[in-house]
Parts: C-alpha cells; sequence; structure tokens
C-alpha cells in the first residue's frame, strides 16, 4: 500500500510538472506576436489600377510608383492587423526568361519585398505565377510562419492557393481594385476567403500617372548610326555594373534578339540619352542593339 502510494504521489509530481510546462508554453505563445504578409499579384495589380485610373490596362501607357504603392499597402496592413507584424510583402510579376526588368530590379531592392517571378509568353502572358502564390502561401502557413494573409489579386486559379494556407489554419483576406464596371474578381474566389476589401480610385490615384510621349527632335539633329552604336554599349556597360553578369549572361543564347520588355527598356533609355526618339528607325534601332551586343560579347 505504502508503495501504491509512492506511485501515486510521484505520477501526481509528474503531472503537476506537465501542466506547469503547458502554462508556460501558451504563456510564451500568447506573448508571441501574430504575423501577416502581403501577397500582390502584379499583372492583376497593373491591370485593374491602370484601368481604373489611366484608363488602360497596357503597361506602356502608364507609369506605376510601385515603392510608394507598396508603404501605402503596408500602412494600411498595420491599421487592419493591429497587433501583428509584417513578414513581408511578395510581389508576382512575369518577365521573359525570368530575368528581372529595370522596374522589377527597382521593387526587389526595397525593404522587406520580395519579388518573385513567373514566365511571360510571347502574348505577354504570365506563366506560372499562380503557382509561385500557392507555393508561398502554403508554405508559410505550414511552418507559421503567418497567421494572416493578405491577397492583393482575382484570378480564378488562386482559388486553391486560399484553401492550402486556409488548410494550416491561417486566415486569407481578399485586397481587390475598384472596377469601373463589372467585376474583376473571380467569384470562386470570393467565396472562399475569410474576407474582402476592395481599393477606390482615390487610394490609386496617387500612384498611378498616364505617360505622355517624349517631346524629341525626329528630324531636326538624327544622331548617326555610330553615335546610336555607342549609346547601346554604354547602356550595357551601366547593366553590367547594376543589374549584375549573371543576369545579363542568360541573354546570350538569344542573340542577336533580345527579349521584349528588355529590348523596350534599352530602347527608352537611349531615347533619353539621345534626346531623340528612334521609333520608326529601323537602322538606327538595329545599331543601338550591335552596339549593346557587342559590349556584351566583350564581356564573356
Amino acid at each position: 500500500m505504502e508503495a501504491m502510494n509512492d506511485d501515486l504521489a510521484a505520477l501526481s509530481a509528474r503531472i503537476d510538472r506537465t501542466n506547469e510546462l503547458l502554462q508556460r508554453m501558451l504563456a510564451e505563445v500568447a506573448k508571441t506576436p501574430s504575423t501577416h504578409a502581403i501577397f500582390v499579384d502584379a499583372g492583376y495589380l497593373y491591370a485593374a489600377a491602370g484601368r481604373l485610373v489611366a484608363g488602360t490596362e497596357d503597361r506602356r501607357a502608364f507609369d506605376l510608383d510601385a515603392e510608394g504603392l507598396i508603404d501605402a499597402l503596408i500602412d494600411k496592413a498595420r491599421t487592419i492587423f493591429a497587433d501583428s507584424r509584417l513578414l513581408r510583402v511578395y510581389w508576382y510579376d512575369g518577365a521573359r526568361r525570368r530575368i528581372h526588368t529595370a522596374e522589377q530590379q527597382t521593387i526587389a531592392e526595397l525593404p522587406d519585398v520580395k519579388v518573385r517571378l513567373g514566365n511571360l509568353n510571347a502574348n505577354n502572358q504570365q506563366k506560372g505565377v499562380d503557382s509561385l502564390i500557392r507555393s508561398d502561401l502554403e508554405s508559410l502557413a505550414r511552418h507559421r510562419a503567418i497567421s494572416d494573409a493578405a491577397l492583393l489579386g482575382g484570378d480564378e486559379d488562386l482559388v486553391s492557393a486560399v484553401e492550402a494556407a486556409q488548410g494550416y489554419g491561417a486566415r486569407v483576406h481578399l485586397w481587390g481594385i475598384e472596377a469601373p464596371e463589372g467585376r474583376n474578381q473571380a467569384e470562386p474566389l470570393l467565396w472562399e476567403v475569410d474576407s474582402q476589401r476592395t481599393f477606390d480610385l482615390d487610394f490609386f490615384k496617387p500612384y498611378v500617372s498616364r505617360r505622355t510621349a517624349p517631346a524629341y527632335e525626329t528630324a531636326a539633329s538624327r544622331p548617326t548610326r555610330d553615335d546610336v552604336r555607342f549609346v547601346g554599349a554604354q547602356i550595357a556597360a551601366k547593366w553590367l555594373a547594376a543589374r549584375g553578369r549573371d543576369t545579363l549572361v542568360e541573354l546570350l543564347p538569344g542573340h542577336p534578339y533580345l527579349p521584349g520588355s528588355v529590348d523596350q527598356d534599352l530602347l527608352v533609355e537611349a531615347e533619353g540619352l539621345l534626346q531623340y526618339s528612334l521609333r520608326g528607325q529601323a537602322d538606327l534601332r538595329r545599331a543601338l542593339r550591335d552596339g549593346f551586343w557587342d559590349h556584351l560579347r566583350t564581356q564573356y
């Protein structure tokens, strides 16, 4: 009997110690702040914000102050998730061969921002972005890295990403952009999320501005082919310093062709340096690309 009483006393002591450890653990969990992240489908953002503010979905027709807009989204999340801390902003976009454009590289350099690139096909359609969003949402929720996810997007393909995150206990909040008419988010996506919020014209107006055609001379001071070729080499050198050799070396297998987004960036930067429009100037544009390739190939 005495031995039984000793066993019961020992068992009771172990139970008390276990309860004490559980209480400490719960106290630590209670002190740990919840965490949220913002997931931005840039394809949806550019199309919907461009349509709302500039009246067009064509990215080439307007400028987006991504840094200012990201700060505004972070501030909005700070208000909505008052007792939570930001993990980071995930920015999903498409690019030819997954090579960052100058704009995407600038965004990637912002603090607390992670740029994730899918591919961009010949019709400028994003491929693989939805799967990247699902992968990140599911992984972060599974590892309890986030408790809340703010998702700025509208594609029905994002439903599986929402369901995956919710399956691990995260709450998913859908953020949308006001549509001038109709709806720009899929109904099945609206049905699955935990909450919905739509941002209006006044929210986006400070960050979207329609471009005006640059007033470059087109006939008075036409540069020579050598001038343009030199500028092409100059830009290649600048890009190598800014973007890194590993980024530009991926262009070499495509010689003599450049991905559309890279070619457009080259054209815009060259026109700025020359103060002369190269639109419709096929011979000068060839000289520009030749100069770009000449410098690039000498480095490898």
